[in-house]
């Protein structure tokens, strides 16, 4: 079983990554929604995927509609990760069909319980 972190910044794209390592999942990253839809596409079949919201092109509510599209997964759990804490926004979010919001900077504890709790088998 996998995860993909999405996030325009390196340093969160490893931070998180390392967190992760204490689940069983395959962490795969990508640097862009656009890069992140080419991996979905490309067959890629995560349990879940965490996104940041502001990145470049594509962002993380336009990525959520995007794989929402895509056949198979309507119902893959996904979590933006933001420093945005406005209630328009986690809105929005909800209702382009995001599963959840995590403000960074997110506690490693915190990632892992939510993880955990939308991919029991992590």
């Amino acid at each position: 079983m996998s995860i993909l972190i999405v996030d325009d910044s390196p340093s969160m794209l490893m931070s998180v990554g390392m967190t992760l390592s204490a689940t069983t999942l395959t962490v795969h990253k990508a640097e862009s929604g656009e890069a992140a839809l080419a991996t979905l596409q490309g067959g890629l079949k995560p349990a879940m995927m965490l996104t940041d919201l502001n990145m470049g092109e594509m962002n993380g509510i336009e990525l959520v509609r995007a794989v929402r599209k895509l056949p198979g997964y309507a119902f893959m759990p996904i979590v933006l990760l933001t420093t945005e804490s406005s209630q328009d926004m986690r809105n929005l979010a909800k209702s382009a069909g995001a599963t959840g919001w995590l403000t960074k900077p997110v506690e490693g504890e915190a990632l892992l319980t939510i993880v955990r709790k939308l991919v029991p088998a992590a």
